[in-house]
C-alpha cells in the first residue's frame, strides 16, 4: 500500500494534549491521519477503517485513580471486539507515554499470555517522586521483534520524557519470570542508558523514574502494539532539540523520526 492511500486513527479524550504534534510527525512520513475522540469512534467510525492506532500523551480523564487507568478500562468496555480483531490482523498499535500507561491498564501489553482483563505490569510513581521533564538516551534493544524500530539504525536515540508516572514495574513476587519472558520473545524494545549506551542501571537521572530493568518501551509477542514512556513526536524534527542553535547546519529530523518511518516501512510491506 502507498503511504498516501494509508490512514492513522490518532484518539484523544478529555486531557489528551499531545495530539496534534503526533498527527504532525505522521503527516511529515506521508501517512494521512486523522484525530478522533474517543466517544466519535465508538458511535460513528470503525476502527477497522484505520491502518495504524495512536493513542497519544497527555492526561486522560485527569489521570485520576492512576495514570491510564479510566480510559483503559473504557476502552476496553466499549471496543474490545474491534482492539482484538484490529491486533489479530497485526495492524499497529501506539502508545506514548499517557498512551503506554492506557495499553498498561487495558490489558493490551505486555500480554504475557495474550490480552488481560487485569494490568500485569504498572507504571508507577517516579522515583524521585514528581513531574520529571527531560531529554533522555534510549538504548534500542537488537532482539527486538517491534516493528517501530525494527529499521533503526542507530543503537542509542535521544528523546524527551515528560511525566510523573512512569517508573515500569511488575508485581514483586513475578517479576524475574515476567523479565524472562520479555527478553525472550523480543517483547524489550527500549532501555534508558548513558550517552554511549551503557545502561543506567537504576541510576537517576539517566534513568528518570526508577523503571526496573531500566525500561522505557516495550512491545506485544507480535511485535505490533508498542508502548513507551519517551515522546518521539517531540524529538521529530531536528529543531527540537534542545541544543539545536549549537549545530552549525540544523538537522532536518531528531531520532523521534525513525520510530514514525519505521512504521511507515512496516505498513507499505504489510497492506
Amino acid at each position: 500500500m502507498k503511504r498516501e492511500d494509508m490512514c492513522v486513527c490518532i484518539l484523544r479524550v478529555a486531557g489528551t494534549n499531545c495530539d496534534r504534534e503526533t498527527k504532525t510527525a505522521i503527516q511529515d512520513v506521508g501517512i494521512n491521519s486523522e484525530i478522533v475522540h474517543f466517544k466519535k469512534l465508538v458511535k460513528n467510525r470503525n476502527l477497522m477503517e484505520y491502518d495504524m492506532l495512536v493513542i497519544p500523551g497527555g492526561f486522560s480523564h485527569g489521570d485520576y485513580v492512576r495514570a491510564g487507568a479510566i480510559w483503559g478500562k473504557k476502552l476496553m468496555a466499549a471496543m474490545e471486539k474491534d482492539i482484538r480483531r484490529f491486533m489479530d490482523e497485526e495492524r499497529p498499535i501506539l502508545g506514548i507515554c499517557n498512551g503506554f500507561q492506557v495499553l498498561i491498564e487495558a490489558g493490551l501489553l505486555p500480554q504475557s499470555r495474550g490480552v488481560s482483563r487485569f494490568p500485569e505490569a504498572t507504571l508507577a510513581s517516579n522515583s524521585p517522586s514528581g513531574y520529571g521533564c527531560r531529554w533522555v538516551n534510549l538504548r534500542r534493544e537488537s532482539s527486538s521483534v517491534c516493528i517501530f524500530t525494527k529499521d533503526i539504525p542507530e543503537v542509542v536515540l535521544r528523546i524527551p520524557v515528560a511525566h510523573s508516572e512512569g517508573r515500569f514495574l511488575f508485581e514483586d513476587k513475578k517479576a524475574d519470570e515476567q523479565l524472562e519472558k520479555l527478553i525472550n520473545k523480543g517483547q524489550l524494545v527500549f532501555r534508558y542508558c548513558h550517552e554511549d549506551g551503557e545502561y543506567a542501571e537504576g541510576k537517576y537521572p539517566v534513568n528518570p523514574n526508577g523503571s526496573f530493568y531500566d525500561i522505557a518501551g516495550i512491545c506485544s509477542p507480535s511485535g505490533t502494539t508498542f508502548g513507551l514512556m519517551p515522546h518521539p513526536e517531540r524529538a521529530y524534527f531536528g529543531w527540537q532539540s534542545p541544543d539545536w542553535t549549537r549545530e552549525k547546519e540544523i538537522p532536518k529530523h531528531g531520532d523521534g523520526s525513525l520510530i514514525f518511518e519505521s512504521a511507515a516501512k512496516y505498513l507499505e510491506k504489510r497492506f
